[in-house]
């Protein structure tokens, strides 16, 4: 089958075009633009890839066509597809009905650390030998890829509640129909399609009602959040983890890289590895819960862990020297970027934190949570906030009482500011784009610094 792909270089799209491609399909896609690194990805599996949305890519006719949820009616493609009669279906739709089938689906679902989440959790089958196909929204160092398909039983699926297709308005994890579901936590987020919490916990009910009752469904105590979807009914077993939960975390140091796995108050595991902070912690602890669902053991599932590799854009180191470290972090709400500077300063005391943040999500950009931001960068010693000229409302007076704030709105200037920064430091840049290329910028200042040091 030949199936051509609209929207194709974005995360989920891409890694559906590789997945498609290994089940044997022909895959071709487009997108407005060709960036890397899923185009790198892309290149790598021999996908061919058109430039825009011009409808001349649609001759021939190919057998399906596979609408991103980014693409909207007007777009040249859309509109020929439809004109021209041809199949069309979204991506989550295809996955669900063509590649989970058969197999034991594990979703990770949550406001926060899904690709963290779901990365720990398939490298932890995947060291016990069960050889796990996976869909992930990032990159597991250790995997070098965002899917693949496996040839194991079980799957491990990033589940976002964002929606599905502009012509299926429901969250793209209705069409995984999971037998494992992880529920990491919820709060209010995407405020370009959900007016409310309330709106997002209808989802996250529509997601409970389709796990079978001989599923289970993993989920943190406390959260208040998830306590009101369950509420409105729930037909699985629960199993829960966190400080009130049947697995807990028992931490051995202060900065999350040593802790010990408890299940009903037994110590099970001593987890060392090189991630940090109280989030990845509990990130790990719900991967380990999910692989003893799987009949892998929490001394196994440790092990892993200490061989973990980490994900790409999830404060990822991406250069070093002279006093210096710069790292790439994908966090863009408020609570993921306060978590990932704590988790930062406990690692690294009283050493400088610069963050620079790019308020780039939808949800930033109709400055739902600007009063948030503020303390989200506590722990920074400085922020570098970048104004985008798109961004609709002020940056500057929403921070206007943090005295560690500053606001930048031309990018030639935050590079300067970032680039002479006194070592030793760490830069932290955040965004859930590229950034206006400001972080490879940012790595070659260094670069160049070093060499006339």
């Amino acid at each position: 089958m030949h199936i051509h792909i609209l929207g194709i270089c974005g995360t989920f799209m891409g890694s559906l075009a590789r997945l498609a491609a290994a089940a044997g399909h022909r895959v071709t896609g487009s997108d407005a633009d060709v960036y890397p690194p899923m185009s790198d990805q892309l290149a790598e599996a021999g996908i061919p890839i058109v430039a825009g949305y011009d409808p001349a890519q649609l001759d021939p006719a190919p057998d399906l066509v596979v609408i991103g949820n980014a693409l909207s009616r007007g777009n040249p493609c859309v509109e020929a597809v439809l004109d021209l009669g041809l199949a069309y279906t979204s991506g989550p739709q295809w996955l669900g009905e063509h590649l989970l089938p058969g197999r034991e689906v594990l979703a990770v679902a949550g406001t926060h650390g899904k690709t963290t989440t779901a990365s720990l959790l398939a490298w932890i089958l995947d060291s016990a030998g069960l050889d796990p196909g996976f869909l992930i929204g990032g990159v597991p160092a250790d995997f070098g890829v965002s899917a693949r398909l496996g040839g194991g039983r079980c799957f491990v699926v990033e589940a976002d509640e964002y929606d599905t297709a502009f012509f299926d308005k429901r969250s793209k994890f209705i069409h995984y129909r999971p037998r494992l579901l992880v529920l990491n936590n919820l709060e209010y987020d995407h405020a370009d399609i959900f007016p409310d919490l309330a709106a997002i916990q209808t989802q996250f009910h529509h997601l409970v009602r389709t796990v079978p009752r001989g599923g289970r469904i993993l989920r943190p105590v406390p959260d208040p959040a998830l306590d009101a979807v369950l509420a409105r009914g729930c037909w699985t077993p629960v199993e829960t983890f966190g400080a009130g939960g049947r697995w807990q975390a028992q931490p051995r140091n202060a900065d999350g890289s040593h802790f010990a796995v408890l299940c009903d108050g037994d110590v099970r595991a001593e987890v060392h590895w090189a991630l940090g902070g109280d989030h990845n912690v509990a990130n790990a602890l719900a991967a380990i819960a999910a692989a003893a669902e799987v009949g892998v053991g929490p001394e196994a599932a440790a092990a892993a862990l200490g061989r973990f590799g980490g994900v790409k854009r999830r404060l990822e180191v991406t250069a070093t020297g002279g006093g210096l470290q710069i790292y790439d972090d994908f966090a863009h709400h408020p609570t993921a970027i306060a978590t990932t500077l704590a988790g930062l300063r406990r690692k690294v005391g009283s050493e400088t934190i610069i963050a620079i943040l790019e308020p780039r999500s939808n949800t930033m950009k109709l400055g739902v949570h600007r009063e948030r931001l503020a303390a989200a960068v506590a722990d920074a010693d400085t922020a570098l906030w970048f104004q985008p000229p798109e961004l609709g409302w002020s940056l500057a007076e929403a921070l206007s009482g943090a005295i560690n704030s500053r606001v930048v709105s031309d990018l030639d200037q935050l590079l300067e500011l970032a680039a002479a920064a006194p070592a030793p430091a760490h830069l932290v840049v955040m965004s859930n784009g590229g950034f206006r290329g400001f972080q490879s910028r940012l790595v070659e200042r260094l670069a160049a610094r070093m060499g006339g040091a």
